[in-house]
């Protein structure tokens, strides 16, 4: 199976003895506390699960800018995006080495990770807005990638953690919420060498199917991880329970048994489009995938970046940087010609009006009224699930 990045074997930091765990609750009770964003949360449910390995904890600022300016670390491991811990209020913390963080996603805040602290530094707004621009490639606050990051807070508290738990996501993703760890496990129970993970924030229609189906197929892989983002998102994007059930639904009926694994980890969008691109081809090397397709527009919103420029960051990585390989696809759409989906460069004798296109809009008002996308959009069971989602989120929203 494909190396962790960066390591021998994977680092997850979540503590699963159950004697040493207790230990570290009673602990928890008896140390300062710092509310975590859930960004920062995010980044820990992450580190626990060993999705971000070798990471330790979170970064100091040198490492921040290192890594934001110049995609690696001070000490030069390769890594696309700063992993932190910002916050606007240290009055709690200040002066600790050793401090328990807090879970804002979760009732009552309970503690997450307990975290040796290295340095409490402030983020001046220089350095803030190099970071921003770096990874977003923008600093319009009107990305919402860059308004989580610009509202997060100017002090960076760095150091390595021990992870208590994962959050929200075990309970209410249970069967879907896997860990890099349980990931590896699952592929070699199945005997998987060669494995492409296609990351999604939406539920797949027929083109992501096929796109997923045509990967398979071209590069003779044994079977694909469908790694469906479970956190937050922007407003108006489909719920994860929503996606999981059509994901789940679609692999159901149309794929060959035991050649899909439908899972799901714990992070926060970033929408960070080309860098966020190379994040999750880090986290899918580390849960044991050889392959990831990145496709038009990957983790992209808006405008904001060029439809293939998260395929032509990965030109430009040091050669080595990371093993897994990546699987670039173009556009894919239903083809009335060959009635079938293509990807559009491969169909040079095509016009638009040769294929059918539904924009985002288009198919919201069709599921909102109650109408089945077409056959080349959506898969009937598909659809069928999204209709009565937005029926529900419509008569939810003119109750309140």
């Amino acid at each position: 199976m494909i190396q962790p990045h960066g390591a021998d074997t994977l680092n997850p930091l979540l503590v699963t003895d159950a004697v040493e765990r207790d230990d570290l609750i009673t602990e928890a009770a008896t140390l300062p506390s710092l509310l975590l964003t859930s960004a920062a949360a995010a980044n820990a449910v992450m580190l626990g699960g060993g999705y971000f390995t070798p990471l330790s904890g979170y970064m100091n600022v040198a490492d921040a800018l290192s890594v934001s300016q110049k995609m690696h670390t001070v000490d030069g491991l390769f890594w696309p995006v700063p992993v932190l811990n910002l916050t606007d209020d240290i009055s709690g913390i200040e002066g600790a080495t050793r401090i328990a963080l807090r879970d804002p996603n979760v009732d009552g805040a309970p503690v997450i990770a307990i975290m040796d602290v290295d340095a409490i530094e402030e983020i001046s707004a220089e350095q803030k807005e190099t970071m921003t621009e770096q990874v977003f490639g923008t600093l319009d606050s009107s990305h919402p990638g860059v308004a989580v990051f610009q509202a997060e807070g100017k002090y960076c508290v760095s150091g390595p953690i021990q992870v208590l738990n994962l959050s929200y996501f075990e309970s209410e993703f249970a069967g879907t919420f896997q860990t890099a760890v349980e990931i590896r496990d699952d592929i070699a129970a199945r005997g998987w060498e060669k494995v492409v993970a296609f990351q999604t924030r939406n539920p797949m229609h027929l083109a992501h199917e096929e796109l997923c189906r045509m990967a398979m197929e071209r590069l003779n892989a044994d079977g694909i991880a469908i790694h469906m983002l479970l956190g937050k998102l922007k407003a108006g994007d489909i719920p994860a329970s929503v996606r999981d059930a059509c994901i789940r639904k679609m692999v159901d009926v149309y794929f060959p048994k035991n050649s899909v694994l439908v899972s799901g980890y714990g992070f926060d969008m970033l929408y960070a489009g080309p860098r966020e691109a190379v994040l999750h081809a880090v986290f899918r090397q580390n849960m044991g995938a050889t392959h990831l397709i990145v496709g038009r527009d990957h983790a992209g919103v808006g405008d904001y970046y060029g439809p293939f420029d998260a395929q032509a960051i990965f030109d430009e990585i040091p050669e080595g940087a990371l093993d897994i390989e990546i699987f670039s696809a173009d556009h894919t759409a239903w083809s009335k010609k060959l009635n079938k989906v293509v990807m559009m460069r491969e169909a040079p004798d095509h016009e638009p009006g040769d294929y059918v296109f539904l924009s985002g809009t288009k198919v919201r008002e069709m599921l909102g009224d109650g109408i089945a996308p077409p056959p080349e959009f959506s898969r009937p069971e598909v659809a069928q699930i999204l209709m009565d989602h937005y029926r529900s989120d419509g008569t939810e929203a003119a109750k309140a």
